[in-house]
């Protein structure tokens, strides 16, 4: 393991971003955009030195790496350059009688100093796409790249200096155990990717100081696989999701609600596909990963060891940290593959007779991060998506609406609480600020609310609230 911060070097961190930030540092917009390039660059220059560190830790392809850990960065960050103006600028609302001759704005303002901790899945991407919304926002901000994943967290912590404002932007190396009491120093907004069990320490250590927090936690993501589907497309596109970064991902699909109709034909397109991706042994595969660490990949073995028959794949290596593309059927609910977050390349499949039976199974569980759904029946789309709570919902793809810098992310319930991507995340680490500006015209009005209280004042107040509340509910007058 790096050599971990020690809590002295983290206050001093955070007094010096604190101290930026209150100097007025990040207010500006050329400052943010600045930043935001920089960032970029540093992405574009070092591509090479993230795809050696990635494939070091996780024995990931370059290109999964390229794809989806440095492109999605650097569409966030050329997105929140392009739109910054924009969303900097104060929000006009809607006026009433009273503020007609009053400007009614929504201000945009950064919350200060804000730790970011990303998740070993996605090490490159869940540190600085969030990042991307703390510099866009105006914030100060300490990032904790993951321990699992010792080269990349290295990188960051070697090269985030050499293109960011070294008193704004700082990357500590802690570990897991350290996190909830450096959460306690008071930051003003803490943003965590990760396990349901460390998220909830997280959220603790973070509300005894009243620290507002955005969690992003993994869950089980059921996929329904509806009779009326492309079987060959919808395999493909699980496949890919289920098996790309060895399964390592918070949003991969985490078993298979199969119908029973076409469940023969699922297994038989799975076998297939995984010959197709990874050949006969994916262990030779350029493009097949490896399990994080050996704690990962003993819990893993383990469940899959315990639950259902292996279908396809079911090969380990301990030495290597290799878990073959596997597919389990004959899976009951109360398998241990069911009940435990899976972070592997294992894909149970369960059946059930009919959408109903979809749908009463993912509403028994806790709500996930995703909810997939496979049909060309538009009525099943639909019914899967408007009768099941997730933080988010896919038809006939997987993993791509957590990518989009248009569409929020996060989760709800159980899976955490908070989002981001794009403008999300620029508002994810904003204070919007209500603000009236008001002179001091219409006092022979407005004296109606002061005292002394008279009833022909109160009887006024009555009427003019009783007429303005088809619009505004609330007397206008005021």
């Amino acid at each position: 393991l790096y050599p971990r911060e020690d809590n002295k070097e983290c206050v001093d961190l955070l007094r010096r971003a604190r101290i930026a930030f209150q100097a007025g540092r990040t207010l500006k917009e050329c400052f943010r955009l600045t930043q935001l390039e920089a960032l970029v660059r540093m992405l574009e220059e070092h591509e090479c030195d993230f795809v050696d560190a990635l494939g070091r830790d996780l024995h990931k392809p370059r290109f999964e790496t390229v794809v989806f850990e440095l492109i999605t960065v650097k569409n966030e960050a050329l997105h929140a350059i392009t739109n910054l103006k924009k969303w900097m600028q104060p929000q006009p609302v809607e006026k009433n009688l009273s503020t007609t001759l009053d400007e009614c704005l929504v201000i945009s303002e950064p919350l200060g100093v804000v730790f970011i901790m990303g998740s070993w899945c996605n090490p490159v991407q869940m540190c600085l796409v969030p990042l991307v919304g703390a510099i866009a926002a105006g914030n100060c901000a300490l990032v904790s790249p993951s321990e699992y994943t010792v080269h990349t967290a290295e990188l960051l912590h070697r090269l985030i200096p050499f293109y960011l404002d070294n008193e704004c932007f700082h990357v500590i190396l802690a570990g897991i155990s350290d996190l909830p009491e450096i959460v306690e120093l008071k930051f003003d907004h803490v943003f965590f990717t990760g396990n349901k069990e460390e998220g909830g320490k997280i959220a603790v250590a973070a509300a005894r100081t009243l620290t507002p927090v955005t969690l992003i936690l993994g869950s089980k993501n059921p996929c329904y696989v509806d009779q009326n589907c492309d079987v060959a497309t919808t395999v493909q596109r699980i496949a890919w999701a289920c098996f790309h970064n060895a399964g390592q991902s918070l949003m991969a699909p985490s078993y298979i609600l199969c119908h029973t109709d076409v469940k023969a034909r699922v297994v038989q397109a799975l076998k297939c596909c995984l010959m197709e991706f990874y050949g006969p042994d994916p262990r030779e595969s350029r493009s097949f990963g490896r399990m994080v660490n050996l704690e990962i990949f003993s819990h893993t073995r383990d469940l899959l060891w315990r639950s259902g028959k292996v279908v396809v794949g079911g090969q380990v290596t301990e030495a290597e940290k290799y878990i073959a593309p596997t597919v389990l059927t004959e899976v009951a609910e109360s398998d241990p593959i069911m009940q435990q977050e899976v972070f592997g390349p294992v894909l149970p499949i369960l059946s059930v007779n009919d959408v109903d039976e979809a749908i009463a199974f993912i509403n028994k569980q806790e709500k996930p991060l995703c909810v997939y759904a496979y049909s060309t029946n538009s009525n099943v789309i639909s019914r899967i998506m408007q009768e099941t709570s997730s933080g988010s919902f896919c038809s006939n793809d997987c993993i791509l609406q957590s990518l989009m810098v248009a569409l929020p992310f996060g989760g709800v319930g159980a899976c955490g609480m908070g989002s981001f991507h794009g403008r999300y995340s620029f508002e994810t680490f904003s204070h919007r600020k209500a603000s009236l500006l008001r002179g001091t015209r219409f006092e022979c009005v407005t004296y109606l609310r002061f005292p002394p209280y008279e009833d022909r004042n109160l009887s006024l107040m009555t009427w003019a609230c009783a007429l303005s509340q088809k619009s505004q509910g609330w007397c206008q007058i005021l």
